[in-house]
């Protein structure tokens, strides 16, 4: 058996979200699909993460074996091949060890949330960006972001079916930063709980509103 890493980029918005389920396809399946036509064998990719429907990847990591011989370009060349028509494409392919895992051997996972702050309807940005009117405090969400740095108990900022063992995680990062209509909320952490990136980018966008301030987000994080 051969393992091979894969990275991934993919538009979220024609899938279910990584995972394959049953209301839809899901990245995971499109590739397993493009595994069995172009070898005939039918292999489990393993993601480094499990983005939800509509949620985009410039890089995703992920794994599998296969048991026929194959090098790394013809395997990156078949998906690409085989995936046509699907909004993926695989960047890189390379043999990996027996050890190396996408989800266990991960060191980071990071998101970049963006917000369009104009008037205007979405044209170029349509479903990769959040437009949002009116007048926003980016500074102050800035501020308030640097409440929930470090390790926490993200219950508040958790979906309620969220899978996690444990809602203790450890944000490194969270930065707001404005280039003219354009706003983006970057987080960088080991793992994160599922919804946590959307919730947290809610919460700054009360304090960006001023309807909060960091004194009502680190309330929330208490709670």
């Amino acid at each position: 058996m051969t393992r091979f890493k894969i990275t991934v980029e993919y538009d979220g918005a024609g899938f279910v979200g990584w995972q394959r389920q049953d209301n839809g396809l899901g990245v995971q399946q499109a590739l397993e699909i493009a595994i069995t036509a172009f070898c005939g064998e039918s292999a489990t990719v393993f993601g480094a993460g499990r983005t939800d429907s509509g949620v985009h990847a410039l890089a995703q990591v992920a794994h599998f074996e296969l048991e026929k011989k194959f090098t790394a370009y013809q395997v990156c060349e078949a998906l690409n091949y085989h995936l046509k028509g699907q909004r993926v494409s695989v960047l890189q392919a390379q043999v990996a060890d027996a050890d190396f895992h996408a989800r266990f051997s991960a060191t980071g996972r990071s998101y970049t949330y963006r917000i369009i702050n104009r008037r205007g309807p979405l044209a170029l940005d349509l479903g990769r960006a959040w437009r949002q009117k009116g007048d926003i405090d980016t500074a102050a969400m800035h501020e308030a972001a640097q409440v929930l740095i470090g390790k926490h108990d993200f219950t508040t900022f958790r979906a309620t079916n969220c899978q996690a063992d444990s809602p203790v995680k450890t944000l490194s990062l969270l930065n707001v930063q404005r280039h003219g209509d354009g706003i983006t909320v970057a987080a960088q952490a080991r793992s994160f709980l599922h919804h946590q990136v959307r919730n947290l980018v809610g919460t700054l966008m009360l304090v960006g509103r001023r309807k909060w301030g960091p004194d009502d987000v680190k309330t929330a994080l208490d709670a």
